[in-house]
C-alpha cells in the first residue's frame, strides 16, 4: 500500500473506510517495521484530517495536533492516539462540539485515545507544571486546521524547553532513574517491558528531549537502529497478542519471534538486549555530559561577578599565564598511566598517546579508569577502537597484567567494561566473547545475561583475591567460567576447551592454562556435590579430590564457587550452602594432604540432634524442634543470602514412610522446603532401635509458621495413616493456579552408579511444586527401597534432589533394578 493508496482509501472519512484500510495494512506481512508504522500514521492522519474538515467547517482558530508517539509517527498496531485540539479561545462552545465530533468516531472503532483541548497558553502552562506533558509537546505535529496556531505553539514550547533546560533536565534524569528502579534493566529481564524498563523506548525518547534542549546530545551511532528494533518488536507483540501491551511475556516470545522472522525466542531476546544496551550506554554518556555542562554553567554567575578582573586576565594570558578570572586554572589533565590521563572527571587519552603504535593502550586505559573509579571517555574509546592494532599472540605480559588489574578493580570495572563493549573492543580482544554477549539465561535464578554474569563473577571474585595464592588465575577463571554457554552440549565441557585456548592466547604458561581449564570444567563441582551428595560417603570426597588434583586448585575453586553463586542471584547462595561447601573443601583438602583414613567416620551429631534422637527413641514417636535461621554475617550484604526461614529438626524412629509423611505434612501446611537432609543416626550404646534425623530449611508460603505441636500431631497421624496427605494435596493441586502458556520441562531422573560404594545415588530434577517431595518419597516407598540419606535443594523454580537408596538389606541396588526404580520414579512425577 503506497502513500497514494493511503490517501485514496482515507478519502472516505467514515470509520468503515479507515477501519478496512487499517486492517489491510496490518495484515500485509511484507510491510512491517518503519514502512508500516509510517503508512499507519499517514492513514490515520488522512482520516483524522477528513474528520476535522467535516466537523470544523467554518470554524477558525482551531487546529488538530498529534503529540507524543503519534507525533513522532511511531504508531504500533495497538498504540494510543495522542491528540491535542488546540484553539484560540474565541468560541469555547463550538470547540467543545468539535471535540465530540472528533473523539467519538475514534472511540467507536475501539481505538485508545489520549486527548486534550487547550489554548496555546493553557498548553504551555500545563507543560510547565507537568514534565510528561512537556515531553509530549516536543513532538507536536500538525494534522489539520490552523497551521499558524500549531507552529506558534511548537515554537513556544521548544523555546520554553531550551530556556528551562537547566531545571527540567535534572527532573527528567530523576524520572528516568525512578522508572529504572521500578522496572529494572531491559537488557537483563526475561519478561521485559519494552517501553518502561531502563534502555527501553521511554529512555530513547528522553534522549531526543535532551538533544532538543541544545544543552547536550546523545551518541547517535546505532541509536536510531536500536529504537527501530524495539519498535519492530512491539509491533509484532501487539499483533501476536491483540493487546496494547509493552511487556514481552514468556508465553508470547516464540510467536513474536516467528512474526519477525527470527529463529527462536532466544534470538529475539538477544536482539532486544542488544538494542537496550545501546540505549542504556547512550543514556549514561548523555547524562554525564548534561551534568558536566550544568556544572560549568553554575560557575558562570561567579565569573561574571569577577568581570572586573578580565583585563588583568587578558594581560596574564598574553604573558603565558592561563589562569581564569579569580585565579582558577583550566581543567587539569592528571596522569593515570602511560598515555592515559584524567580530565574533567573522565579518563581520556594523553595528547601524546598513539593507539596505532600501542596495542596495549585500551587495556591500560580501562584498568586505569577502573582503578580510579572514573568513567572511560566515549571519545577515547572510539578513538582507540578506530586506531588500535590487534594484540600479538600470545599477549605481551603487560596486556595480561592490565586485564587482571581491570578485573580486580571491583564494581567500577562494570561501567568500564560496558564502555569497551559499546565500541566492539571486547570481542576484538576476546573473540569467543561474541557467543555469550547479550545471551539470555532462561532460569529465574540468574539475574543477568551470560556476559554480564561473567563480569559480575569477576567483580565478586575481586573481593576474594586476598584468600588465594594466585588471584590472577581466580579473576580470569571468573571471567571465563561460563564461556561455553552458547555451544552445544555441557557448557562446562565446551568451556574447558575454550578456556585453554583463551588462556594460552593471553599469555599464561602451560601449567596455568591447565589450572584455568580445570577451574572452568569443574566450576559447579563443589556446590553441586555439597548440596546433592552425602559428604559422609568416602567416595564423594575422593571423587572431588581426584577432579581437583591439588590444594592450590581447590583453594581457587572454592573462591570461584562462591563468586559464581553470589553473581548468579540471591537464590543461588546462602550461609547454609556456604557452610556445606566449606565442609566439603575441608574434607577434600584432608584427602589431598593424605591425612584422612580410607573410610572416614560420619560427622558426630550435635548435642541438640543427639537429644532429639534419644527422646524419639524413648517415646517411640517423632520429636520436632524449630529454630529460626540467623541472617548473613554482619559484614556480608543481606541481598546475597536467601530470605530468612527456620530450621526444622525432626527425629523419627526408623520406619517405612518417614520421608513422604514429613514432606506431605509440610506441604499440607504450605511450608516451602528450601533444602533438606535425611540420614540415619546411630544411637549410643545401650539404647535400642535406630532413628532417622531430618534437617529441613523451610519457610511459609504466606502468613506465619505453624506451631511445632501442630506439626507433630499431623506427622503422627500421617505416619499411622489417619491423615490422608495424598487426598489433601490433590485437592490443593486441583486449585493451584498455573500461568497460561507456561510449560515446564519434563522431570529427569538419573542414576549415578559410581557416586557411592555404600548406596545407589538417584538424582531427581523437576519443576518445583507443592507436594513434589511427597510424591518422590511415596514413589520410592512404593519401589520398596530404603532411603539411606537425602539431599534436597531448590534453585528458583527447579528442584534438584539426590537420594542415596539401598535394598531392604542395606546393599546398593543392582544396575537393572536401579534403572527400573528411576523409570518408575520418573513415571510417577510425569503422571
Amino acid at each position: 500500500m503506497t502513500r497514494a493508496d493511503v490517501r485514496e482509501e482515507a478519502e472516505d472519512s467514515g470509520p468503515g473506510g479507515y477501519a478496512a484500510a487499517r486492517l489491510r495494512l496490518l495484515t500485509e506481512g511484507a510491510r512491517s517495521g518503519p514502512p508500516r508504522r509510517a503508512a499507519l500514521a499517514d492513514l490515520t492522519d488522512e482520516w483524522l484530517a477528513g474528520l476535522f474538515a467535516g466537523a470544523a467547517e467554518g470554524l477558525g482558530g482551531v487546529s488538530l495536533v498529534a503529540v507524543g508517539g503519534y507525533g513522532r509517527g511511531e504508531l504500533s498496531p495497538r498504540s494510543d492516539l495522542d491528540l491535542l485540539l488546540l484553539h484560540d479561545g474565541s468560541d469555547a462552545k463550538a470547540v467543545a462540539e468539535l471535540a465530540d465530533r472528533l473523539w467519538y468516531p475514534v472511540w467507536d472503532l475501539g481505538l485508545a485515545l489520549d486527548h486534550s483541548v487547550r489554548t496555546p497558553a493553557e498548553a504551555r502552562k500545563t507543560a510547565g507544571e507537568d514534565l510528561k506533558v512537556q515531553l509530549g509537546l516536543l513532538d507536536a505535529r500538525h494534522l489539520a486546521g490552523d497551521l499558524g496556531l500549531t507552529t506558534g505553539l511548537r515554537t513556544a514550547v521548544l523555546a520554553d524547553w531550551r530556556n528551562q533546560a537547566p531545571r527540567r533536565l535534572p527532573e527528567l534524569r530523576q524520572l528516568c532513574a525512578e522508572r529504572a528502579e521500578r522496572q529494572g534493566e531491559l537488557q537483563y529481564l526475561l519478561e521485559p517491558d519494552l517501553k518502561e524498563a531502563r534502555g527501553g523506548l521511554r529512555d530513547a525518547t528522553a534522549l531526543r528531549a535532551v538533544a532538543a534542549s541544545w544543552l547536550a546530545d546523545a551518541p547517535r551511532e546505532g541509536l536510531a537502529d536500536a529504537r527501530r528494533r524495539l519498535l519492530d518488536v512491539r509491533d509484532a507483540l501487539h499483533l501476536a497478542t491483540g493487546r496494547a501491551t509493552d511487556r514481552l511475556a514468556l508465553q508470547d516470545q516464540d510467536q513474536v519471534a516467528a512474526g519477525l522472522g527470527l529463529l527462536d525466542a532466544d534470538t529475539l531476546l538477544r536482539q532486544v538486549y542488544e538494542a537496550a544496551r545501546v540505549i542504556s550506554y547512550a543514556g549514561d554518556v548523555t547524562w554525564r555530559e548534561v551534568g558536566r555542562v550544568l556544572r560549568s554553567r553554575a560557575v558562570r554567575p561567579r565569573l561574571r561577578a569577577l568581570a572586573g578582573e578580565r583585563g588583568d586576565f587578558l594581560r596574564r594570558a598574553v604573558a603565558g599565564d592561563r589562569r581564569t578570572p579569580g585565579g582558577k586554572q583550566p581543567a587539569e589533565r592528571s596522569p593515570l598511566a602511560e598515555g592515559v590521563v584524567e580530565q574533567d572527571g573522565e579518563v581520556v587519552l594523553a595528547r601524546a598517546a598513539r593507539p596505532e603504535r600501542d596495542p596495549v593502550l585500551p587495556l591500560r586505559a580501562a584498568a586505569a579508569a577502573a582503578q580510579a573509579g572514573l568513567p572511560l571517555s566515549r571519545h577515547a574509546v572510539r578513538h582507540m577502537a578506530a586506531a588500535v592494532r590487534p594484540l600479538p599472540t600470545p599477549w605481551p605480559a603487560e596486556a595480561r597484567e592490565q586485564l587482571v588489574t581491570l578485573l580486580g578493580s571491583g564494581r567500577p570495572a562494570v561501567e568500564v567494561w560496558e564502555a569497551l563493549e559499546a565500541e566492539g573492543l571486547i570481542t576484538r580482544l576476546l573473540p569467543d566473547w561474541e557467543r555469550v554477549r547479550c545471551r539470555p539465561q532462561r532460569n529465574a535464578v540468574h539475574l543477568w545475561t551470560v556476559d554480564r554474569h561473567l563480569v559480575e563473577t569477576a567483580v565478586r571474585a575481586s573481593a576474594f583475591t586476598r584468600r588465594v595464592g594466585r588471584p590472577d588465575l581466580l579473576l580470569v577463571a571468573a571471567l571465563l567460567h561460563d564461556i561455553g554457554k552458547g555451544w552445544p552440549g555441557d557448557h562446562s565441557v565446551a568451556g574447558e576447551i575454550i578456556a585453554e585456548d583463551v588462556a594460552a592466547r593471553i599469555g599464561f604458561d602451560r601449567a596455568d592454562v591447565a589450572v584455568l581449564a580445570t577451574l572452568v570444567r569443574h566450576h559447579l563441582l563443589l556446590v553441586e556435590t555439597a548440596t546433592r551428595r552425602d559428604l559422609d560417603d568416602p567416595a564423594t570426597v575422593r571423587s572431588v579430590a581426584e577432579a581437583v588434583g591439588t590444594q592450590g586448585t581447590l583453594e581457587l575453586l572454592h573462591a570461584l564457587t562462591e563468586a559464581d553463586a553470589l553473581a548468579t542471584g540471591p537464590a543461588a547462595w546462602s550461609s547454609w550452602r556456604g557452610s556445606l561447601v566449606a565442609d566439603l573443601v575441608r574434607r577434600v583438602s584432608a584427602v589431598l594432604a593424605g591425612d584422612v583414613p580410607e573410610e572416614p567416620e560420619p560427622a558426630a551429631p550435635t548435642a541438640e540432634q543427639e537429644r532429639l534422637a534419644l527422646e524419639a527413641a524413648a517415646t517411640g514417636g517423632p520429636v520436632l524442634a524449630l529454630r529460626a535461621q540467623t541472617g548473613p554475617p554482619a559484614e556480608e550484604p543481606a541481598g546475597d543470602f536467601e530470605p530468612l526461614g527456620v530450621e526444622l529438626l525432626i527425629a523419627v524412629p526408623d520406619q517405612p514412610g518417614v520421608l513422604p509423611a514429613v514432606a506431605g505434612v509440610l506441604a499440607v501446611h504450605r511450608l516451602t522446603v528450601r533444602a533438606a537432609e535425611l540420614r540415619a543416626m546411630d544411637l549410643p550404646a545401650g539404647v535400642e532401635g535406630s532413628v532417622l534425623l531430618l534437617d529441613w530449611r523451610v519457610a511459609a508460603e504466606y502468613g506465619s509458621l505453624p506451631q511445632a505441636a501442630r506439626l507433630r500431631a499431623d506427622l503422627v497421624r500421617a505416619l499411622d495413616g489417619s491423615l490422608d496427605v495424598a487426598g489433601r494435596l490433590a485437592e490443593r493441586d486441583a486449585a493451584y493456579p498455573r500461568r497460561r502458556g507456561v510449560v515446564a520441562p519434563p522431570p529427569r531422573v538419573t542414576v549415578h552408579p559410581a557416586a557411592s560404594r555404600l548406596a545407589t545415588v538417584i538424582e531427581v530434577r523437576a519443576q518445583d511444586a507443592p507436594g513434589l517431595l511427597f510424591r518422590i518419597g511415596r514413589a520410592l516407598e512404593d519401589a520398596r527401597v530404603r532411603v539411606r540419606s537425602a539431599h534436597v535443594s531448590t534453585l528458583g523454580a527447579n528442584a534438584v534432589d539426590a537420594f542415596y537408596v539401598t535394598d531392604p538389606t542395606g546393599a546398593p541396588l543392582p544396575g537393572e533394578e536401579a534403572d527400573a526404580v528411576a523409570r518408575r520414579l520418573e513415571g510417577a512425577l510425569r503422571g
